[in-house]
């Protein structure tokens, strides 16, 4: 394993065989370092658009990660974490989004006691919302 072409042909080998790559993955699944690395893999993977377009040209291996995504949240709760905040960024980022999250926060009101405590425990969250709450309702219309 020392020659980088020796490797190339290993990695090249179990790649190349359906039933080898499932066995090196339930392998790797057994090595607490080897999952870390594999879940990070997969976020950056989803962070680059990339495992999107993926599902867009096969519905059912949208439909085999979206269950095995949320059973993997379920098991992790720091992947959960993560995701979540992912999705928050991104609903950020677009009007519609950050009307939408008002909404449900609106709605629930786990969501309206977890948002006031981040507020308070963040200076520049809890800035920036009573900067928003300063504003005349008129200057929310161009947002």
């Amino acid at each position: 394993m020392n020659l980088q072409e020796n490797r190339d042909a290993v990695y090249q080998e179990i790649i190349s065989d359906p039933d080898n790559f499932r066995e090196f993955i339930a392998q790797a699944r057994q090595n607490e370092e080897a999952k870390k690395i594999m879940m990070q893999e997969h976020m950056q993977m989803m962070e680059s658009g990339k495992m999107k377009g993926m599902m867009e040209n096969n519905p059912e291996m949208k439909e085999k990660m979206k269950s095995h995504m949320q059973k993997m949240m379920e098991e992790n709760p720091e992947m959960k974490e993560k995701m979540q905040q992912m999705m928050i960024e991104k609903m950020l980022q677009k009007k519609e989004g950050r009307k939408m999250l008002m909404q449900q926060i609106q709605k629930n009101e786990e969501m309206k006691k977890e948002m006031m405590q981040k507020i308070m425990e963040n200076p520049e969250m809890r800035r920036k919302m009573q900067d928003q709450m300063k504003q005349k309702p008129e200057d929310h219309k161009n947002e």
